[in-house]
């Protein structure tokens, strides 16, 4: 029975596997795509993917049923919470300037399987996101229309009643869907184009409104007579929070971008700030204008801008508040077109994905396949299913992917650069003999253990660490951690911080609800897992981290990834059960690809040496001596190298 269990070396091998990091061209610049895209391209691109629908719908249901006028603290603090996000996106996207956002930041720092899990889990997330933000786009036109277009094809295709299944297809969705994919196949030039004019038209909008809106501003709207400013509290603004931080979900295009920016190390930091601040500014003005006009408690959720402005006598700001709405929606659904197939191109070349999808177009350089194939599936979703019930999705896979890359900067501000090695000696000259004194080769004499003694302290002193090495003051108080390889205490001590900020997350949301917890335990609890946290970044914050780098840098680690990664769980755990039960399906099918088809054909795969045989024959003799005679078998190519032949060895006992 014994034989037929693994072998701690097979599962040490295994675990080896599923845990390999990519490994980096020498050149991160060179690329199969075309760097054609700028600063403000990137910037466009960004704001296309952040301001959209949820500036003319989101605004309106978060003031009426969750924060009333409060929603603008709201805004203020879920902007906060995505710019920590945003940073390590940022210093990640200048540090590795290639495709993949997350899912390659994660494969670079963390280990294969979890990127290919973080891959995954965003390939459904650009697909349900577009597919959902296309209906929307079929929805507001069609209510231009008075829903001429919904009655016809009830009344001449029929209505469906099947679960999972949309009330009626939705031709529409499925045909903006496929233009888009029609002009993102011709070039990220093409795509920046088309999304530089709808950014521009929705921009405007913008402006209109706020301009029109602040001039048509009632204080008393948030007067104590309606409601006051915070009508549901302080639970209402946190509660607020939560729905508002998936307004700012669409800057990671611009980190899928990465690989076509000019000048990815300054261009990518700035787009990131540029385009996060402007539509945090654009949120927070807009909810300010739309809660000064009417009370916040007549909102129309679904069309609040438009309604508000009806409502004010002007009823032909309507058509504009619709013609930026439905320009929005489609630098969304261009965000996600363009980021989708860059993604999966990044797995499919590293092998992790289906080899097909890493083809580029010689003269388009776009991977049209992918485009092709995803932007087919995207149409079909929006033509066919009911995505209301998916569209929570969304939300657990950004998260889980704003989880691990911040704890990917962690690891990685913490590791030795590539290409580091140990500092040489001075002027390189070998190191000098233990007998040898500083000045050069005059010998020096220490009589004494004290004198010794004085001498390793000193040139402990001057060593120069590396990063992931423990820091000189503390290593009188944590010394047995000085053993340790660079950067190994680090992951563990991020591991550790992760598992307490799930922990304490957990007791935070369903500690008094679901575990019905008493006061002392749920107290308790909060206080070890919180020391268990802040131990961990001490402990992080105790080693030596890289400093000297000519790319953007987030400000404040461990800390600030930290605060990201703990925010992150606290909104996961905060989505339904059949969110997670769902996420639980998908990363199942997602494992069953990897142990299929990825593991094997990974390119870090092929880059391992294969292990070489060895034969030896053992002979005895009567006089009790023991001659070994090994040969080994060695390739073909490392024969032709010359190495000497080692045939025999002969051993006497």
């Amino acid at each position: 029975m014994a034989r037929w269990l693994p072998r701690s070396t097979d599962l040490i091998r295994f675990c080896q596997k599923l845990n390999r990091v990519k490994t980096l061209e020498d050149d991160m610049m060179e690329t199969s795509f075309n760097r054609c895209l700028s600063t403000i391209d990137l910037t466009l691109l960004g704001i296309g993917g952040m301001v959209g629908s949820g500036l003319y719908v989101l605004t309106g249901t978060v003031a009426k049923e969750i924060a009333g006028p409060a929603i603008i603290i709201s805004f203020i603090i879920a902007g906060f919470a995505s710019l920590l996000a945003a940073l390590c996106y940022a210093e990640f996207g200048a540090r590795v300037p290639k495709t993949g956002s997350a899912y390659m930041f994660t494969y670079v720092s963390v280990g294969e399987i979890w990127a290919f899990l973080i891959g995954w889990n965003v390939l459904l997330e650009y697909m349900i996101g577009g597919a959902a933000v296309a209906r929307a786009w079929s929805g507001y036109l069609d209510s231009i229309f008075n829903h001429k277009i919904k009655n016809f094809t009830e009344t001449h295709v029929g209505v469906w009643q099947v679960p999972f299944l949309a009330r009626y297809p939705d031709f529409l969705a499925a045909a903006v869907l496929l233009v888009a994919t029609a002009f993102i196949s011709f070039g990220a030039k093409v795509s920046s184009w088309l999304n530089h004019v709808f950014s521009a038209i929705s921009m405007g909008v913008i402006l209109f409104i706020l301009i029109m809106g602040f001039v048509l501003a009632q204080p008393k709207n948030w007067s104590t007579q309606e409601g006051g400013f915070a009508p549901y509290g302080l639970s209402g603004i946190m509660a607020g929070t939560a729905t508002c931080f998936y307004a700012f979900v669409g800057f990671d295009v611009i980190a899928a971008s990465s690989e076509e920016a000019r000048n990815p190390q300054r261009a990518v930091p700035r787009a990131i700030a540029f385009s996060l601040g402007l539509a945090t500014g654009a949120y927070i003005l807009v909810s300010i204008v739309l809660t000064l006009m009417v009370p916040w408690h007549t909102l129309d959720p679904d069309s609040a801008l438009a309604d508000a402005f009806y409502r004010r006598g002007y009823a032909w700001a309507g058509f504009l508040v619709a013609a930026g709405s439905i320009c929005a929606m489609n630098t969304v659904l261009l965000s996600n077109l363009f980021s989708l197939p860059r993604i999966v191109y990044a797995m499919a070349e590293d092998g992790l994905f289906f080899q097909v999808f890493s083809r580029v177009h010689p003269r388009t350089q776009v991977p049209v396949i992918g485009i092709v194939v995803f932007g087919l599936l995207m149409a079909l979703l929006a033509l066919i299913f009911d995505l209301e019930a998916l569209v929570q999705f969304l939300s657990i896979g950004t998260l889980l992917a704003y989880t691990f890359v911040a704890a990917s900067i962690i690891v990685l501000r913490f590791q030795q650069q590539k290409g580091a090695s140990p500092a040489p000696a001075a002027s390189g000259q070998p190191n000098p003999e233990p007998h040898e004194g500083p000045s050069g080769g005059e010998l020096k004499e220490y009589e004494s253990f004290s004198d010794k003694l004085q001498l390793v302290d000193r040139d402990k002193s001057k060593e120069h660490r590396e990063p992931g090495q423990l820091k000189a003051a503390f290593e009188p108080y944590l010394e047995f951690l000085s053993d340790f390889y660079p950067g190994e205490v680090v992951t563990v001590a991020v591991v550790t911080l992760m598992v307490s900020a799930i922990c304490l997350c957990s007791i935070l949301v369903f500690g008094n609800t679901h575990l019905h917890l008493p006061t002392w335990s749920y107290s308790l609890l909060l206080v070890l897992f919180s020391l268990g946290f802040l131990l961990s970044l001490l402990l992080i914050w105790a080693h030596e981290q890289q400093h000297s780098t000519l790319t953007f840098q987030i400000p404040l680690v461990p800390l600030s990834p930290a605060l990201s990664i703990i925010l992150n769980i606290y909104l996961m755990l905060k989505l339904s059960y059949m969110t997670w039960l769902r996420f639980a399906v998908w990363l199942l099918l997602g494992l069953l690809v990897y142990f299929g088809y990825g593991i094997w054909h990974s390119k870090e795969n092929l880059r391992e040496p294969r292990p070489q045989r060895v034969s030896a024959r053992y002979v005895v003799f009567p006089g009790g001596s023991l001659e070994e005679r090994v040969q080994a078998v060695q390739p073909s190519s490392q024969a032709a190298t010359g190495l000497p032949d080692t045939d025999t060895n002969d051993c006497k006992r």
